[in-house]
């Protein structure tokens, strides 16, 4: 399969962005707790070649203006077939909502598996697409982001504005 990579100017810090063939295998922050850890002066920002990276780039652009509220793009992670389930369940989150991994695992149908789906929703490797960072505490703390924790208040708040200002957990 034919891999390409680009880097990506985010309001909140430079993304790496990795396709193979046609999906998105990994968004993920530059020198955050999870991610590529570069100088950022040495990054080489090209623009993208294949249309899953070109679509990829224009969506995030749009999410980032506040334009765009849900993603349209193939993604394909490496995971076990129970993190295919959190992942798949992640993306069914609505923009501008939140939960908690207690309702997450839920929704997945198996309320004793809290720890794993914590586990596994750390395991995303598709920040923002793959919404991860929708998911909070049982208590409303903003808790475990690979992204770091500044950048998931962030794009709550972000989301927030966008949605009456208001973040609701259900």
């Amino acid at each position: 399969m034919n891999m390409e990579m680009v880097y990506y100017q985010s309001p909140i810090g430079v993304l790496e962005i990795r396709c193979t063939g046609s999906a998105i295998s990994e968004v993920l922050f530059v020198n955050a707790w999870k991610g590529a850890k570069i100088n950022e002066h040495d990054i080489n920002f090209v623009k993208p070649v294949s249309a899953i990276l070109k679509s990829c780039t224009r969506q995030l652009d749009e999410y980032f203006a506040g334009t765009r509220t849900e993603f349209s793009i193939h993604t394909a992670q490496v995971g076990t077939a129970f993190q295919q389930t959190v992942w798949s369940e992640l993306a069914r989150i609505p923009y501008g909502r939140t939960i908690s991994y207690h309702e997450l695992s839920k929704r997945i149908g198996n309320t004793k598996a809290i720890r794993a789906v914590g586990s596994a929703n750390g395991n995303n490797n598709i920040c923002i697409i793959i919404p991860c960072h929708r998911v909070i505490g049982s208590n409303g703390d903003l808790v475990g982001y690979g992204g770091d924790l500044w950048r998931k208040k962030w794009l709550l708040e972000h989301e927030g504005k966008t949605v009456n200002g208001v973040q609701t957990l259900f």
